[in-house]
């Protein structure tokens, strides 16, 4: 690595990293390459890049030929794809930051093709949603490469800590901790879109917060909706993955293979949150929900 900070390359520039950018500001950002599929002028990651002042190229090999870090930051489903299609042009050494949501068995998959390219694997987890924490967002490594990559991170203000050593045990932990988070957001919209529907949403409300007054039941009822509205597709790409995860570890998976079809069901409708209003975000969904 040259000059005051690693030269730094996307493969997907999403809101996460987005939000990376931004929090960098012109000082890291500008000149950063990134590369995603999505390419043509009209799509996101043409206006992300123009907002953030990132270069965005038109292929991998300009992208990654001079990078010292790379951010993978794809969707689940093509995490493996997007290490097999960039390996041969990483230099080597260089960082692969696998920010995907993907079971620990992708992870090593990747970890495999990127090693035997060259490139330094680091199993990444993103823990929190990046808004509005943008490059402070709290980040887990994990793999042979993780604590030389915890020092470069920290080098660039993020906020990561080193989970351990081995690829995935990052992973392991986000996965294991989605079916948590995300079947919760599915249990609120099974439970209380059922609960408008059947005109009850009011009496069932108030049994909630009886057995579990610390939590503000509807203002919890509309974040949850709105994360499955906004992002109901990614969290259903992670879900599929929480679901090899357990597979892999020889459990059932009923709840996250059920969870990821409520979160696609609703990603599917592509309907914009509103207001942070539970009625109403029931209510444009249940407008447009078929069995």
């Amino acid at each position: 690595m040259s000059g005051r900070h690693p030269k730094i390359a996307f493969i997907g520039f999403g809101e996460a990293a987005e939000a990376f950018a931004k929090g960098w500001g012109p000082e890291i950002s500008s000149g950063i390459r990134a590369f995603d599929e999505i390419s043509d002028t009209a799509g996101k990651p043409a206006a992300r890049a123009e907002a953030t002042g990132i270069v965005l190229e038109g292929d991998r090999a300009s992208t990654l030929s001079d990078a010292d870090v790379v951010f993978c930051l794809v969707t689940a489903d093509r995490a493996v794809m997007a290490a097999e299609q960039a390996a041969s042009y990483l230099k080597a050494g260089a960082f692969w930051l696998d920010g995907n949501s993907c079971s620990p068995g992708a992870k090593r998959r990747s970890a495999d093709i990127i090693g035997s390219a060259g490139g330094r694997y680091v199993d990444v987890a993103i823990m929190a949603p990046v808004y509005p924490k943008l490059h402070r967002t709290p980040l887990l490594l994990a793999g042979p490469h993780a604590d030389p990559a915890f020092a470069v991170l920290t080098g660039l203000g993020m906020e990561a800590s080193v989970s351990g050593p081995e690829v995935g045990e990052a992973s392991s932990i986000k996965m294991i901790r989605s079916v948590m988070i995300k079947g919760m957001e599915a249990l609120t919209a099974e439970c209380l879109l059922a609960a408008r529907r059947a005109g009850i949403e009011e009496r069932v409300l108030a049994s909630l917060q009886s057995s579990n007054p610390n939590i503000d039941w509807p203002r919890q009822a509309a974040y949850n909706l709105e994360r499955m509205m906004v992002h109901g597709r990614r969290r259903a790409a992670e879900m599929r993955e929480v679901a090899i995860t357990l597979s892999e570890l020889g459990l059932p998976n009923g709840l996250a293979s059920a969870t990821a079809d409520w979160q696609q069901r609703i990603g599917d409708l592509v309907l914009p949150a509103g207001d942070e209003n539970y009625p109403e975000r029931a209510d444009a969904i249940l407008a447009r929900l078929k069995d």
